[in-house]
């Protein structure tokens, strides 16, 4: 099987990754790249071409604040969740949620009247 990377389904979800993991602790963006792939266990594959555009569109609407830090010897732009960022986030999960158990409830659907054919 090959495996795509940001397929068309998954709109959304880094801008809910990002969050999630900003959330937790301050990191730079390809800190955040890595954090996606080993927290998924290799799972989801965001690349920096799609997740710094997040994170300068997130900034500028005031839900992440930045500031330059100095991380092993090199400059980096180390990015944290502000209070609207947190807003955001919790409104983000909600319609997560909502949609996954919607999908679930769609697919366990299938299941039960594929079964009730047969």
């Amino acid at each position: 099987m090959t495996r795509q990377t940001n397929p068309d389904y998954l709109n959304g979800v880094p801008e809910l990754l990002v969050l999630q993991l900003l959330a937790r602790r301050p990191m730079y963006g390809y800190e955040l790249v890595r954090a996606i792939e080993q927290t998924s266990g290799q799972v989801l594959e965001f690349g920096e071409g799609c997740i710094y555009p997040v994170l300068h569109r997130l900034e500028k609407e005031g839900h992440l604040a930045s500031r330059r830090e100095t991380v092993a010897g090199r400059s980096r732009v180390v990015y944290r969740v502000t209070a609207p960022g947190r807003k955001r986030l919790a409104g983000r999960l909600a319609v997560w949620r909502s949609v996954v158990a919607a999908v679930d409830q769609v697919l366990q659907g299938a299941q039960h009247a594929k079964s009730a054919v047969s």
